[in-house]
């Protein structure tokens, strides 16, 4: 059941994504932008934790995991370190994940080599 919960989710917040592209205006970078604002307001009105508990990766690998992340990182640093944790919290939170992102495209970078398509 776990795995149906995870699909699920992921699936329709894929889902809604694709539906954005095609139907709006809006570019990627705005529907992008959007999911991580949709995570970190979810979170702050507590409907994300229920959905992070029921989906699991379904719902923290998207975008809005993302901003999940960040959202509890200034919640426990604020608890911790009180208005300083406003500024350090979520990037204490998502420095690993930041971190991983730019070693792995990195890497990637310099195994790959950009070429030409030929049609």
């Amino acid at each position: 059941m776990d795995y149906f919960w995870c699909f699920l989710c992921g699936g329709a917040l894929c889902a809604i994504g694709q539906i954005l592209i095609d139907r709006t205006n809006l570019t990627p970078a705005r529907i992008l932008t959007g999911y991580v604002v949709a995570g970190v307001f979810l979170t702050a009105v507590g409907i994300y934790e229920p959905v992070k508990e029921l989906c699991g990766a379904g719902a923290t690998v998207p975008l809005t995991g993302f901003g999940y992340c960040l959202a509890k990182g200034v919640e426990e640093a604020v608890a911790k370190d009180d208005l300083l944790g406003i500024f350090t919290g979520g990037l204490t939170a998502s420095a690993g994940g930041i971190a991983a992102a730019i070693v792995f495209s990195l890497l990637f970078a310099l195994l790959f080599r950009p070429r030409e398509k030929r049609w």
